[in-house]
């Protein structure tokens, strides 16, 4: 087999099995844009006059005609960065893969890159980022992705050209404007979207192209994510069947390595547009990634959710997820043939603060207990029952999601079936599933047994139903599984 730059080459892909078994990833989506520690998208909105984070960087560190972005990376110091301790810490609470942000669209890449100064080998931390990540998981039995977001960065920082309109300031060139540094903000250009750039020139999309196949080279990522769709045209077809051969030569012939994108017309703000606002989507190129987002059904291949306990960058003021929701989410992901990729974002020296402490072992205490019914597991005939749904598409997590005791999700191994109650209940509770009753199951139960509880079970299988009484020791976490055999 080997991959060309066509649509209906890169359609002969196939999911390894390795990301279908793993459910779970834990994702560090770290750069200079936590220094502030005022969370998403610092780099292009400290130009924005009026934006509160203009009004945190003129507070904290100057007006941005004197003090810029370029001024900030070299206060992303990295000190107390432990990669090692971190990865052990996130295979503790269950991720199976572990991503790593290369490039955001900051334009600053994480790595020791060939075809970009501004990095973090030459600046700010002095270190390999990403290759210290890799060295870390690869020890650790995970596999290691790296996402890249570079491709929108021609647009989304060029905001860094403009001025004040109003105040003692106005009129005054941000320092973007400045032809000393158009080798990190770019030449100058009207288009500040935040979207894919419309017109980006041939040097900027070659050395996107260039950087890609660096950090290809020089880390054979089992796993890479696009901010987007496939970026620029032929271009992006030839990245991904560079990286689909260099997976066959890797792996002596064997399809091993994920591609995430996104289908752009899933985003809120694409609706009803004329065009995909952020690169080429074509179905079955690669493995489908939903930002903030789930599906409403069991979809026939692999898809992934990336988001996040808080934002995406460190916000010190941001309220986290609990791990109860990090585990619904998980379970409802899973049961849809989906995998959850959790960003966990660290502060500007490398550590986590308290409470993304205790939500990561969180998630940990429950996966040691009930990952039989989610690692290696598959969709069943449904995916689950009960009142809640969450809304499907992109950018869909405002909506909170009460689940009760009526909701289940379900995963499947051979003649195992599991039922994720969403809401756990107290002990000794009569509880019923209606989806395991003879009459739409189709077979009969051999055993019934709640994860972790170590008591036997009182069940009975009816028709419509399967009843059960949960045990009187009151079970831990925020969901239970219980395992069914036929």
């Amino acid at each position: 087999m080997n991959f060309e730059p066509t649509w209906e080459s890169l359609r002969q892909y196939e999911c390894p099995d390795w990301f279908r078994d793993a459910k779970f990833g834990i994702w560090a989506h770290w750069g200079p844009q936590a220094v502030p520690m005022a969370g998403d998208w610092y780099a292009r909105q400290m130009y924005m006059q009026g934006h509160p984070h203009y009004e945190h960087h003129v507070k904290h560190y100057g007006h941005p005609s004197e003090f810029g972005f370029k001024d900030i990376l070299p206060l992303w110091k990295a000190e107390d960065f432990e990669p090692v301790k971190l990865i052990d810490l996130y295979k503790k609470a269950g991720a199976r893969y572990f991503t790593t942000c290369a490039v955001h669209h900051d334009n600053f890449d994480c790595w020791d890159s060939r075809h970009n100064k501004w990095n973090s080998v030459n600046m700010g931390p002095k270190k390999d980022i990403v290759g210290l990540w890799e060295k870390a998981a690869r020890a650790a039995g995970l596999r290691f992705g790296i996402t890249e977001h570079h491709e929108r960065s021609y647009s989304w920082f060029n905001t860094n050209k403009g001025c004040d309109s109003a105040g003692p300031l106005k009129g005054v060139p941000y320092d973007g404007a400045n032809p000393a540094y158009q080798d990190y903000y770019y030449e100058p250009h009207s288009d500040t979207s935040h979207e894919y750039p419309k017109n980006p020139p041939i040097a900027f999309i070659e050395n996107w192209a260039e950087r890609v196949a660096d950090f290809i080279e020089k880390y054979q990522p089992d796993l890479i994510y696009t901010d987007g769709g496939i970026p620029f045209g032929e271009y992006g077809r030839r990245m991904l069947a560079n990286y689909y051969n260099q997976s066959l030569k890797w792996h002596d012939g064997l399809m091993d390595v994920v591609y995430n994108y996104k289908d752009g017309g899933m985003y809120p703000e694409a609706e009803g547009a004329d065009v995909n606002l952020y690169g080429d989507f074509v179905e079955g190129v690669g493995v489908v990634d939903l930002e903030r987002g789930v599906v409403d059904d069991i979809q026939s291949e692999p898809w992934q959710t990336d988001t996040c306990i808080g934002g995406w960058y460190y916000d010190k003021n941001v309220i986290y997820k609990t791990a109860a929701e990090v585990i619904q989410m998980l379970a409802d992901i899973v049961s849809k043939n989906g995998n959850l990729l959790l960003n966990v974002p660290l502060m500007p020296n490398g550590r986590l603060d308290d409470e993304e402490m205790k939500v990561v072992r969180e998630i940990g205490d429950w996966m040691q207990v009930n990952g039989e019914a989610v690692y290696e597991t598959r969709p069943w005939k449904r995916f689950g029952e009960g009142p809640t749904r969450a809304q499907a598409g992109h950018m869909r997590e405002k909506q909170k999601l009460n689940y009760t005791c009526q909701d289940f999700r379900f995963t499947s191994r051979g003649n195992i079936i599991y039922a994720i109650g969403m809401q756990t209940p107290e002990g000794g509770a009569q509880v019923t599933v209606d989806s395991l009753g003879s009459g739409f199951l189709g077979d009969r139960i051999q055993s019934v047994e709640i994860l972790g509880s170590g008591e036997p079970v009182e069940w009975t299988q009816g028709e419509h139903c399967l009843s059960l009484t949960t045990p009187q020791h009151a079970l831990a976490g925020p969901c239970f599984a219980v395992k069914v055999s036929l």
